[in-house]
C-alpha cells in the first residue's frame, strides 16, 4: 500500500505506529511506515529523543537536523498545542508518533487528531502493533464487546470497588474488560485480581508483546494462584471476563 499523496492544498496527518519494544522496527512494522516517514520533516512526538532514535532506525539516510519535532505529553503547554498543526496550514504533511504502539490509543495524540479533523485535514492511520488489540486477540475472550479501562485507582479500597463493579458489568453485558498498569506495579495488580475476582472469572495477561520474551496466558482466577510468572518491569495488558449472569 502506497502512502496517500499529499498536495499543497491537501496535507495529511499520518498516524504512525511504533514498535512496542526494542526489537528491529521492520520485524513488526510494514514497509508503508518507512515510505511514509522518508519524505516527512515535521512530526508531533511524545518523546523527542525516542522519536529521533525511531526515525533513524526506520530511515537511516534521513538527516536528523532537518527534523522539526513538536513535543506532545503531559508537560505540553495547551496554548502551544494550538500551533502544532501550523505546518499543515502551509501545505506540509506531518507525522504523529507515539512512544509505543498506535497514536491516539491510550496515548495523548488523540487531541491532535481531533484538531486535524476540526481543520478538515486528511487523517491517515497506518497499520502497526497495538498491545491492546494483540492482547485481546490472544485472550480467547469476547472480542465482540470489550472495554479498555486504562489504569485502576491506586487506593486499595477504590481499586477493589472498581474491580468488583467492572466484573459485574462484564457478567451482565458479556463484555471483556482490559487494563494497563505501570510495569513495576504489575505483580500488585495481579494479586489484587486474584483476591477480588470470582474464582471462575477468566483472567488473561499478555506481556512483552511482539518481543522475544513475549508471554501470554489465560486461565480462571482459581488457577492463577498456582501460576508462577515474573511480571515486574515488563509492559503488560490485563484482561478479564466473567460469564453471563443467568
Amino acid at each position: 500500500m502506497e502512502p496517500i499523496l499529499a498536495t499543497e492544498n491537501n496535507p495529511v496527518l499520518y498516524l504512525i505506529p511504533c514498535t512496542l519494544g526494542d526489537n528491529p522496527p521492520m520485524e513488526v512494522l510494514p514497509l508503508t511506515i518507512r515510505k511514509t516517514i522518508e519524505p516527512l520533516t515535521h512530526f508531533i512526538v511524545e518523546n523527542e529523543k525516542e522519536a529521533r532514535r525511531f526515525i533513524k532506525r526506520i530511515a537511516p539516510q534521513k538527516k536528523q537536523d532537518e527534523l522539526v519535532l513538536f513535543p506532545l505529553n503531559k508537560f505540553s503547554d495547551p496554548m502551544e498545542l494550538q500551533t502544532y498543526l501550523a505546518p499543515m496550514e502551509k501545505g506540509l504533511s506531518m507525522g504523529l508518533l507515539s512512544d509505543a504502539g498506535c497514536p491516539g490509543i491510550a496515548d495523548p495524540g488523540a487531541v491532535m487528531v481531533k484538531r486535524a479533523h476540526a481543520k478538515n485535514f486528511i487523517v491517515k492511520p497506518l497499520v502497526g502493533p497495538s498491545s491492546i488489540l494483540l492482547a485481546m486477540m490472544a485472550s480467547g475472550m469476547n472480542g465482540q464487546s470489550f472495554a479498555f479501562n486504562g489504569y485502576l485507582p491506586i487506593d486499595k479500597q477504590e481499586r477493589s470497588r472498581a474491580i468488583k463493579r467492572l466484573e459485574k458489568h462484564s457478567g451482565d453485558y458479556d463484555q471483556t474488560q482490559a487494563f494497563i498498569e505501570t510495569p513495576y506495579r504489575n505483580e500488585q495488580l495481579l494479586n489484587d485480581f486474584i483476591k477480588t475476582l470470582s474464582p471462575t472469572t477468566q483472567l488473561s495477561i499478555a506481556c512483552d508483546l511482539t518481543l522475544p520474551t513475549e508471554w501470554v496466558k489465560s486461565a480462571p482466577i482459581k488457577q492463577w494462584k498456582k501460576i508462577k510468572v515474573d511480571l515486574q518491569k515488563r509492559p503488560a495488558i490485563f484482561l478479564f471476563h466473567k460469564e453471563l449472569a443467568i
